[in-house]
C-alpha cells in the first residue's frame, strides 16, 4: 500500500485538541502545502487567515449552528478565503488547498477538521461569511470557504478499514455497471 493511502486511512477528522502549541516550523509547512496546491489556470485566488489568538478564537465558535464549541480549544485555525474575481471556480480552488493542509497535519502528526463556512449561518443570524468578515477585517469581494482547525489531538479514532470502503460507489465505463476492486 503506499505511504498516501495509508495516511488517507488514518486521517479522520479531530474536534478534541490538547492544550500544546503548534510549532511554528510545523504551521508553515501546513501552509506550505496550501501553497503549492493546484489551482485553475494557475489563478490561486485563495488566501488563508491564520488564526493563533486566544480572544479571536474563542469567537469562532459562534461562526455556525450548530456550535462549533469546540472550535475556541484548538492551538490554531486557517480560515480559508478567495478572491472570486479572480475565476469562477475558486470554490474548487480552496477545496484542494484546504484538503492539502489537512493531509500535511496528519503527516506531521497533527489532528484536523473543516468547519464549512459557505452558504451556512452564524448565530447572529448573519451569514457565517458575514460573520467572519466583520471578526476578520476581510475585505469586499472576498468570499469564505472554510475553518481547518489544527492541534495535537487529544482523541483517537480508528483508521478506516478499506473493506468497509463504499466500494458500490464505482462505475466502470458506465453508470450501470459496477467497477469490481480487488480486495487483498
Amino acid at each position: 500500500m503506499s505511504a498516501l493511502l495509508d495516511l488517507l486511512q488514518k486521517r479522520r477528522s479531530i474536534r478534541r485538541y490538547q492544550d500544546k502549541a503548534i510549532e511554528p516550523e510545523l504551521l508553515q509547512q501546513i501552509l506550505q502545502s496550501a501553497l503549492l496546491a493546484p489551482s485553475s489556470k494557475s489563478t490561486r485566488p485563495w488566501e488563508f487567515i491564520i488564526i493563533e489568538d486566544k480572544a479571536i478564537l474563542n469567537q469562532l465558535p459562534a461562526c455556525r449552528k450548530p456550535a462549533m464549541t469546540w472550535l475556541k480549544d484548538t492551538a490554531a485555525a486557517i480560515v480559508v478565503i478567495a478572491d472570486e474575481s479572480k475565476i469562477d471556480v475558486w470554490v474548487e480552488d480552496c477545496s484542494i488547498a484546504a484538503v492539502l493542509m489537512q493531509l500535511e497535519a496528519a503527516d506531521l502528526g497533527l489532528g484536523s477538521c473543516w468547519v464549512q463556512l459557505r452558504n451556512r449561518q452564524a448565530f447572529d443570524d448573519t451569514s457565517s461569511e458575514d460573520y467572519m468578515k466583520n471578526l476578520l477585517h476581510i475585505p469586499d469581494g472576498y468570499k469564505t470557504e472554510a475553518i481547518i482547525a489544527l492541534g495535537y489531538p487529544a482523541e483517537e479514532k480508528k483508521a478506516v478499514a478499506l473493506d468497509k470502503l463504499n466500494y458500490d460507489k464505482l462505475h466502470y465505463n458506465d453508470f450501470n455497471k459496477s467497477y469490481t476492486v480487488e480486495r487483498r
